[in-house]
């Protein structure tokens, strides 16, 4: 990899490339390019554990709200069907249906 502060591939300086260039020489000091990829590779990994259980967090949230939902819509469904057997008792009143009558009709 060249060594950022030259002019990028579209000939634009932006300037803080060698800052940064040189602020990762002191961070890194004097220590090997073989020694300092154990750190990199640390902060590397640690970054993907991060990402991971943001991931994992999002999807424990959607899951929970699927489950709301669900659960609401279950409700709403057994209230519907709570109304239609109530309806069908009554309509069944207004006929004066009798039991026999009421399973014939109701299938």
């Amino acid at each position: 990899m060249a060594k950022p502060g030259s002019k990028s591939s579209n000939g634009a300086n932006l300037g803080f490339e060698e800052k940064l260039w040189q602020a990762a020489d002191k961070l890194r000091n004097n220590m090997d390019a073989a020694e300092y990829k154990h750190v990199v590779l640390g902060l590397i990994f640690l970054k993907y554990i991060s990402d991971a259980t943001k991931n994992a967090q999002a999807i424990s949230e959607i899951m929970e709200e699927y489950l709301a939902a669900v659960g609401a819509a279950e409700r709403v469904e057994h209230e519907i069907a709570e109304t239609d057997q109530e309806i069908d008792e009554r309509v069944y009143g207004l006929y004066g249906l009798g039991k026999g009558e009421i399973r014939v009709v109701g299938g």
